[in-house]
């Protein structure tokens, strides 16, 4: 039980107090900026991101973390969720080829989400929505069982032993994630780090979600559909392998 204060007399906090108590537990790691951006890429941010947001998310906007409400933004089209979509090759071609699904696409690095904003300004679609921010307060507000197909492509491999859990495959991001996928949805995760592969088959199963590979080629070639990423035509030239493995939410 917590120190706070629990007699008669103690005021409940406003929306903005608990929403910086949330919010100091949660430190981020990793890059939110690189190089200046273009005045272009400057205009995309702007203009294009308030109508492509999924629904209130940050704190500032939803401080009581109400849940979004997918059907009003997205109708019955099943929503698929990418994690970290880099400069968006692979969410706007998924939005392309699967005009029935609806993607929403997370990334908290500016320069990939102004890439991703300057594809949809050439292939404009009605099916995406993007949240440039941290994943986990995506999941504070995102229903239970509401995402039905989640992507994880080449996240940051953290590859000091010391910073390991750091990484998106850990108890703190799982257990949400099982949460807001549906009962059978899938994940799908593509890695070029062997030891990343090491942690995810030992911390998804563990988290409630099944590995679905029955042979090597179902972990060594890319499942149907795949888009190459910039990540990995990468790590291919630098003489990595790709890893593709899929897991069932169970």
């Amino acid at each position: 039980m917590s120190g706070e204060s629990r007699g008669r007399g103690a005021t409940a906090p406003e929306p903005a107090q608990k929403a910086d108590k949330a919010r100091a537990w949660r430190n981020f790691y990793g890059r939110l900026r690189g190089k200046g951006l273009r005045p272009a890429q400057r205009a995309y941010l702007e203009e294009d991101l308030p109508r492509l947001s999924p629904g209130p998310v940050s704190f500032e906007e939803n401080p009581e973390r109400a849940p979004l409400d997918l059907k009003a933004r997205f109708g019955a089209r099943p929503v698929w969720l990418e994690v970290g979509f880099g400069g968006g090759e692979h969410l706007v071609a998924q939005a392309a080829a699967h005009p029935e699904v609806a993607l929403i696409g997370c990334e908290p690095y500016l320069n990939g989400v102004a890439m991703a904003l300057g594809k949809l300004r050439a292939r404009p679609l009605g099916n995406v929505a993007i949240y440039p921010g941290d994943v986990r307060d995506l999941f504070d507000v995102l229903p239970d069982a509401s995402i039905s197909r989640t992507y994880l492509l080449y996240p940051d491999p953290w590859p000091k032993r010391r910073h390991h859990r750091r990484r998106f495959v850990t108890p703190e991001y799982l257990r949400q994630l099982r949460r807001v996928m549906q009962p059978g949805a899938e994940l799908f995760l593509a890695t070029d780090i062997a030891d990343y592969v090491r942690q995810a088959l030992e911390e998804v199963p563990r988290a409630g979600f099944e590995w679905l590979a029955e042979r090597p080629a179902d972990w060594r070639a890319p499942w149907e559909g795949w888009v190459s990423t910039r990540y990995e035509q990468k790590a291919l030239r630098e003489g990595r392998v790709p890893h593709y493995l899929r897991f069932r939410r169970v």
